[in-house]
């Protein structure tokens, strides 16, 4: 019988022996943070355990689950699309790891680390840490039939019942701001606000693009902020799919999420935590693209 190299199987070994030392070794799945990849995120984890104990939020209790397996599971829902409670056995009860995943969502340590990777992710590409630019876009996406209907809506334009992703990208398609709204909130409403919260988070940015839905009040409400939004128009001659200047970088970005099944669809309860599962995704991109490995799909297993 061959086992793999670092099984630590040695020769004379029983296969009884060899066989319960293999199965003692956890098995890796393909969305596990590798050293390299946990290495970038370990220090905020940390620290927020850290700052929580100081706090005495956990009652003085030592931890029971290590971070970076939480961060795992977490890291599995959002790639394979399951519910919580389908997790693997391997990984803490799911109770645990929602916890987890809810109080790092309320305590923004998801956005933190979003910030954190980008900036190191630009500094790899030759870029300053801070944009000088942006691009806005939304997608309208359906909803499972757990979520309130008090948080959905209708798009009209796209005939799709459900939440619409409003996010702002830099020049790389790296996520700088997400707001996550029923469907039938308009694209210049999320607009002027995560244009807000964009001019107030990054200062450095005094420029912007965005499509027609954008051109009007939107612009007027960027160049209140000292940020100049051009929108760019499709030339209505032209069938088929064009990539529009400067627009195909967003649309990108949304396929990049589209990698992680669990935002096939829009299954959180709380709008907040749509958007914790896309920085989640863009977290998983970006740790990847920073230590060269590559994201498996169904064309490269």
């Amino acid at each position: 019988m061959l086992f793999p190299a670092g099984s630590g199987i040695r020769l004379g070994m029983s296969a009884s022996a060899a066989y319960i030392l293999v199965m003692s070794v956890p098995r890796r799945y393909p969305s596990d943070l590798s050293d390299a990849r946990w290495k970038l995120i370990e220090p905020t984890l940390t620290a927020w355990r850290e700052q929580r104990r100081a706090a005495a939020l956990d009652f003085g209790r030592p931890p029971e689950h290590d971070l970076r397996t939480i961060m795992n599971a977490i890291l599995y829902v959002d790639r394979t699309g399951i519910p919580w409670r389908y997790l693997p056995h391997d990984f803490p009860p799911y109770q645990t790891v929602y916890s987890y995943f809810a109080r790092w969502e309320t305590d923004g340590v998801f956005a933190q680390l979003t910030g954190l990777l980008r900036g190191l992710v630009r500094e790899q590409e030759g870029h300053r840490p801070e944009p000088t630019a942006c691009i806005i876009d939304s997608q309208s996406v359906k909803t499972s039939v757990d979520v309130p209907l008090t948080s959905q809506g209708t798009d009209v334009g796209k005939k799709i019942v459900g939440r619409k992703r409003n996010i702002v990208t830099d020049s790389l398609g790296l996520l700088l701001a997400v707001l996550v709204t029923a469907a039938s909130v308009s694209d210049g409403a999320a607009g002027r606000q995560l244009l807000t919260d964009v001019a107030t988070s990054h200062p450095t940015i005094t420029k912007a693009w965005g499509d027609t839905a954008y051109r009007t009040k939107v612009a007027d409400h960027a160049a209140g902020l000292g940020i100049d939004l051009e929108t760019i128009r499709r030339d209505p001659a032209i069938k088929g799919f064009v990539p529009l200047p400067r627009r195909w970088v967003v649309e990108r970005t949304f396929g990049w999420l589209m990698f992680h099944r669990r935002l096939a669809r829009d299954y959180e309860t709380l709008p907040t935590r749509s958007e914790a599962m896309i920085h989640i995704a863009m977290i998983d991109l970006m740790t990847r693209r920073l230590t060269g490995e590559t994201t498996p799909t169904w064309r490269n297993p």
